[in-house]
């Protein structure tokens, strides 16, 4: 059950907000987890974001020299994935056991 103690961050997705609800019933989390969960989740809504303005206009525009070059949402996606990626990672949810060779060394501080 998600702790009262924590509110949803605002302006989530719908799916978004309910993988946050879901996160914080799975895990027993202290309130710095809630924090990285947080960013986790507007870095997982500003990559969706992106990656739909990408869907819409393309990779690329042509600029005022009619040389093509990459939509700056190309960056935003990236961006947000890797942050999205880096912050899973140090809030240490998977549920598959992590193998000798991982890097960085997993972290198991809030397993319940």
């Amino acid at each position: 059950m998600l702790d009262t103690r924590f509110q949803i961050p605002e302006n989530l997705s719908p799916q978004t907000e309910r993988w946050f609800i879901q996160v914080c019933a799975e895990y027993e989390l202290q309130e710095h987890h809630i924090r990285l969960l947080s960013m986790a989740c507007r870095c997982w809504d500003r990559c969706e974001e992106a990656r739909k303005a990408i869907e819409t206009h393309g990779p690329t525009f042509v600029d005022r020299f009619h040389q093509p070059k990459c939509r700056p949402e190309i960056g935003i996606e990236r961006d947000s994935m890797t942050q999205f990626a880096r912050l899973i990672r140090e809030l240490d949810i998977d549920h598959e056991p992590v193998s000798d060779r991982s890097r960085p060394p997993a972290l198991r501080s809030n397993r319940r």
